[in-house]
């Protein structure tokens, strides 16, 4: 039988060429020659129809076992190619030390804020969250801001879309805007998340509370529209001012270092009563040639707060305070322009 006899001889002459192939791309050529469509093994297929019925079995087993021992010969001679093809071209010492990947780091306010956390979570205080776009509610009225505050006007605050300031809100959920809908805003401080945990759960609380805050100041050297800010509440029976001091001092302490002393002064926010502005000394205030650097504000929960969230005023007292982020990290790097905390230039953040 002709075509029987050629199938080895052809196999041999095939194999030979498979594993001679120097390189992926002659090696491809050869499978196109003997296996591939209009190849030499495909032809022989095709003569079967020309065989007895007696020769066409023994014949199209010999052919097909020929093209699998092809096809493990071409898949060995391949990966032997892709090997040699991944492998350096010049001798490499493989005992050198390799190339170390470099590692990114937290962002300078990423880190302070940690730090600030750290702190607070020694003394038992919680972490909590809340929405960037609020409504005027959560911002402002629950807060004991009156509708005439600054604060409120479309020149200090973002305003979503065509939603304007409500000139006479209400606590009620109904009535807050035209159609009952509140306007909606960028919250100007994280205070907002403070009505909201007192909302939804009743005293003791012992909160921190971090995040982005907007308001609409021109970028200059000591302001940005957008900032870090954390605030802190605390709720209880009998807590008084002295809690207050006691904390913040404690916190500043371990952000600024054992000399840093603080000092209140007098001052006046509607949602705290009595209200404090909380300056602090040590030696980088010294530095900048001060005595004394104003650094977060702060008081015990005004009683109507209280009551716009259902607590009772005469058994509950707390105090709250705030201050902004960039502040520690610029007191504490000692960055002199705030912007260069968001222009992303990797030979600053590198620096610290």
């Amino acid at each position: 039988m002709a075509l029987l006899d050629d199938i080895e001889p052809l196999k041999r002459a095939a194999l030979a060429e498979l594993k001679s192939a120097t390189d992926l791309a002659t090696l491809e050529q050869s499978k196109g020659v003997w296996i591939g469509p209009h190849g030499r093994f495909t032809a022989l297929m095709k003569q079967l129809g020309t065989l007895s019925k007696e020769e066409k079995p023994a014949a199209g087993k010999a052919i097909n076992a020929a093209k699998l021992e092809l096809e493990a010969a071409l898949a060995e001679r391949r990966g032997e190619l892709e090997l040699a093809a991944a492998l350096p071209k010049e001798p490499t010492d493989f005992s050198a030390p390799g190339r170390r990947r470099a590692l990114g780091r937290l962002h300078p306010l990423t880190q302070v804020t940690e730090d600030i956390v750290r702190s607070f979570r020694k003394i038992g205080f919680v972490v909590a969250d809340g929405p960037e776009i609020e409504d005027e509610y959560h911002c402002f009225d629950a807060l004991n801001t009156p509708a005439d505050h600054p604060a409120r006007d479309t020149q200090d605050t973002f305003y979503l879309a065509s939603t304007a300031p409500n000139a006479s809100p209400s606590p009620g959920e109904e009535g807050r805007g035209e159609g009952g809908r509140q306007p909606q805003l960028l919250r100007t401080h994280t205070s907002s998340v403070q009505i909201r945990v007192m909302e939804k759960q009743p005293p003791p609380i012992r909160i921190i509370v971090p995040g982005r805050v907007y308001r609409r100041d021109n970028a200059d050297a000591t302001h940005n529209p957008t900032f870090q800010q954390i605030e802190g509440l605390y709720v209880d029976k009998n807590v008084t001012v002295g809690d207050l001091k006691g904390t913040v001092e404690f916190v500043f302490k371990e952000l600024l270092g054992e000399e840093t002393k603080i000092r209140f002064r007098p001052h006046y926010f509607s949602y705290t009563e009595p209200s404090f502005e909380i300056d602090f000394s040590n030696a980088l205030v010294k530095k900048l040639g001060k005595d004394w650097l104003e650094i977060a504000g702060c008081g015990m929960v005004h009683p109507q707060v209280f009551e716009n969230v259902g607590y009772d005023p005469e058994i509950w007292t707390g105090w709250a305070f705030g201050f902004g982020i960039e502040r520690i990290a610029m007191i504490r790097y000692g960055i002199n322009d705030i912007r260069l905390f968001y222009e992303n230039d990797v030979r600053f953040l590198k620096q610290l």
